[in-house]
């Protein structure tokens, strides 16, 4: 699987990525390997290739170029753009992929893709690791040195001007993964989609920390044999593997959000926490939370929702078919009930187990003309369509069952349910910020009565100052506690511990009934704005509002 990376510089000195990809480096210092004599030793295989600069003259090429347009004379400014292109290992000898010709798709990629650019590509054979997957480094000066034909994905005008600098967004990137996989397709290797985001996402910092902590641990252990001893863990585990690992195994236990939750606490002790329509989770030597994008679309909401709602729905199917089972081996009940004199209706709601119904959700139509997946496999278009006539099945039912007659009722309830949220969540955050304020008081209250003794004693010594010298954090605690507390209620009598616990209770009686209120308005809204989208688009009234945009920019 080819996969593109990318690294932004702001070292000047763009020798030293001429000697990155010539000399051999320390996977872990990056520091130029030396022989006995002292001197950088050259990498065993390499093919390097200069864009509108002969290689060795790369350095001064592009300082000549920023002194030209005065670019690149600040400290933060970046300078180069680092672009590693890396071929599946299994390319090597199941698609027969040389290093040479690797060399001559990075030159044709980035000859591309960075037009005007000065450019080092260069093909290191060796891998990563010890890997062996072939893989192309694309170094490109930040400043464009020539004018060039502007091509359809440069954003901007001066994008394809001499002196301007390169400017990588979002749409440009997912452009350049589209290459990278059209590139590999063309040549039958090894790709995956890159459009998507991954299910389990490994940063290059997770990674290198999951290295140096494997080597860390391979030397305690080496003590502990030498000492005769068996190592407890030969295997390092980062703390976002251990996540993942946790989320993995509850997951397949669990079918709901409040079940997931409380055994990731009990078993891990691994903290949950749903906000805004995402997951964070806690490790438990740690105190801030790891949100579920950066471990990967596997660990993130909508995605662990879905395998809920498998799991319960298979749990129902269970339920039912032992119900079943049980039902058939039930002797005669009507028997039974004159034998025994209980009614047959009690004995078997007796024996019956109670059945959990859910209901499914309604989901979003793909839009299969602007799906760049569906394009390209017809097995998966055709998966989607088929999913497709599903949800509009579900949408009709849905609309039919709520008695909505066209879509202005079905944009206004959306409207209605959107300030309905919007109450709900206002409301919610003013009780919260009553309760912070109760919590607040309470915690002062305790403060300042815990250390009114102390301070009692304080005043009959005269305020000596031996006697604060001893008692200074308890005497400084009441001091700052009963001066927040005059603030507050300048000479108004303070309230009873007793009072403020009950106004507590009552504030956080109040937060739970309105977190349930807003959650169940903020799911209606969600559910009427995939209703609302998917009639749009059963109706084709999106692709109306898109001509009707386009044909105004082309007026203006």
């Amino acid at each position: 699987m080819a996969v593109l990376k990318h690294i932004a510089s702001k070292n000047a000195d763009y020798r030293a990525a001429f000697d990155y990809l010539v000399y051999q480096h320390d996977e872990f210092t990056q520091k130029p390997i030396l022989d006995e004599q002292g001197r950088r030793m050259l990498r065993q295989e390499y093919y390097l290739d200069g864009l509108l600069c002969h290689p060795l003259e790369f350095a001064r090429a592009c300082s000549k170029t920023n002194e030209r347009y005065h670019k690149n004379q600040k400290k933060n400014e970046i300078k180069s753009h680092h672009y590693i292109l890396s071929f599946d290992p299994r390319d090597r000898e199941e698609n027969g992929l040389t290093g040479e010709e690797a060399q001559r798709m990075g030159l044709q990629f980035a000859a591309e893709n960075f037009p005007g650019h000065q450019a080092l590509v260069c093909t290191h054979t060796d891998g990563h690791n010890g890997s062996g997957n072939i893989h192309v480094h694309i170094i490109i000066n930040s400043v464009r040195a020539a004018d060039v034909e502007r091509k359809e994905f440069m954003e901007r005008p001066c994008d394809s001007r001499a002196g301007n600098k390169h400017h990588l967004t979002n749409s440009y990137l997912k452009y350049l993964k589209q290459q990278v996989m059209t590139m590999c397709q063309n040549r039958q290797l090894y790709q995956v989609d890159l459009l998507n985001p991954a299910l389990d996402k490994v940063t290059e910092q997770e990674y290198w920390a999951g290295r140096r902590g494997q080597e860390n641990l391979d030397r305690q252990n080496e003590e502990i044999r030498q000492d005769g001893l068996t190592p407890r863990t030969t295997k390092f585990e980062t703390q976002k593997e251990f996540l993942r690992k946790a989320i993995r195994d509850c997951t397949a236990k669990c079918g709901s959000i409040k079940e997931f939750q409380k055994m990731l606490l009990d078993e891990y002790g691994i903290s949950l926490r749903d906000k805004r329509g995402r997951f964070s989770y806690t490790h438990p030597d740690r105190e801030k939370a790891v949100t579920g994008r950066m471990l990967g679309a596997a660990f993130e909401k909508e995605y662990l929702v879905d395998i809920f709602e498998k799991n319960s729905k298979a749990r129902n199917d269970r339920t039912k078919t032992d119900t079943k089972r049980d039902t058939e081996r039930q002797p005669d009940v009507s028997a039974e009930s004159r034998a025994s004199g209980t009614p047959a209706t009690e004995q078997h709601s007796q024996k019956t187990k109670p059945q959990i119904y859910t209901t499914t959700k309604v989901r979003l139509i793909v839009d299969l003309e602007n799906c760049i997946k569906a394009q390209q496999s017809r097995a998966y278009a055709q998966k989607v369509k088929i999913t497709n006539l599903k949800q509009m099945a579900q949408t009709l039912s849905y609309v039919q069952e709520h008695g909505y007659a066209d879509v202005e009722e079905l944009e206004k309830a959306l409207s209605d349910a959107k300030a309905q949220t919007s109450d709900a969540r206002r409301s919610l955050k003013e009780t919260e910020a009553a309760l912070s304020d109760v919590n607040k008081k309470i915690r002062l209250t305790g403060q300042y009565l815990g250390n009114k003794a102390v301070y009692a004693e304080y005043r009959k010594t005269k305020k000596s100052r031996d006697f604060y010298e001893q008692h200074r954090a308890k005497l400084s605690l009441y001091e700052s506690a009963r001066d927040q507390l005059r603030a507050m209620y300048g000479k108004q009598k303070l309230p009873s511990m007793k009072s403020l616990k009950e106004e507590k209770d009552s504030l956080v009686s109040a937060k739970n009934a309105q977190y349930e209120a807003y959650q169940t308005s903020r799911t209606q809204q969600r559910e009427l704005q995939t209703v609302v989208s998917n009639v749009r688009q059963m109706l084709g009234l999106n692709q109306e509002r898109a001509a009707a945009q386009e044909k105004i920019k082309s007026i203006n």
